[in-house]
This record gives C-alpha cells, sequence and structure tokens, in this order.
C-alpha cells in the first residue's frame, strides 16, 4: 500500500526498494573486481545494506530517512578510478533491469549515474585539486 499524501510512495514499495539495493550489493560481493574493494572496507554488511536501502528510499520514494554524507567516506578511499565507478553503474544497470518494477529501476539508474557522476567528480577533486576532473565516459 502507497500512501499518495508523501510524493514519490506511488513509484514503488519499500519492498521494491530493498530488493534492489540486496540484490545489486549480492552482485557486487560477487564481482572479481568490486567484490574485493568493498569486503576490505565494509565491516558490517547488515548495517551497511540497512544505510544503502536508506539512502535509495530517500532517492526513490522521498522517504528523507537517510542521513549521512558519502562524499567523505569514498574520497578517503584509495586507488578508486573512473573505470571501477563504471563498472558499478554496469552492475546496477544489469541488476535493474532484472526487476519488476521498470518505472523504478529507470528512475533507479538515472540516480545511480548521478550517484557515480558526483562521487568520481569529488575523488578526483580531493585527491587532485589542481587538475580539471574527467566525467564517467558512461554516465
Amino acid at each position: 500500500m502507497t500512501d499518495e499524501r508523501v510524493p514519490g510512495t506511488h513509484l514503488c514499495t519499500e519492498a521494491e526498494v530493498t530488493a534492489l539495493v540486496h540484490t545489486f550489493y549480492a552482485r557486487v560481493r560477487r564481482d572479481e573486481v568490486l567484490g574485493p574493494i568493498f569486503d576490505a572496507h565494509i565491516d558490517d554488511w547488515d548495517r551497511h545494506l540497512a544505510k544503502l536501502v536508506d539512502f535509495w528510499s530517500a532517492l526513490l520514494r522521498r522517504t528523507g530517512r537517510f542521513s549521512g554524507a558519502p562524499m567523505p567516506k569514498h574520497a578517503a578511499l584509495p586507488g578508486l578510478s573512473a573505470e571501477l565507478f563504471e563498472c558499478w553503474l554496469r552492475l546496477f544497470r544489469e541488476n535493474a533491469a532484472a526487476q519488476s518494477n521498470q518505472a523504478m529501476a529507470e528512475r533507479a539508474c538515472a540516480m545511480a549515474v548521478r550517484v557515480a557522476q558526483s562521487l568520481w567528480m569529488g575523488y578526483q577533486i580531493s585527491h587532485d585539486p589542481d587538475a580539471v576532473p574527467t566525467a564517467l565516459s558512461h554516465g
């Protein structure tokens, strides 16, 4: 049941957001490139997934549940590259395509591009403030 008084809740259910996040990060963890990176930096996957569900619920359902600052945490990671962000986006799109709610999937993909571009730009600026940052090629 959706609450039409809350903007965005008609797009998808909380269960659909949870499924999107959990199936996506299961793919990430199995990925030979991204999996080891995520596993090296995430100590408590249950807590991290709950925070990610809040994040995507805030974006897709406008619940306002997410609080946090992803940029500093991502900027602190060593050795990230455009290719890693593009791999993350490719997996996200593959996972979204497999969801039953394609309206949600399309919106989620558009948001994922914005998230990835923003984190990549912020990452570049934090690591080399004098260089001109480059956009992701598959954004």
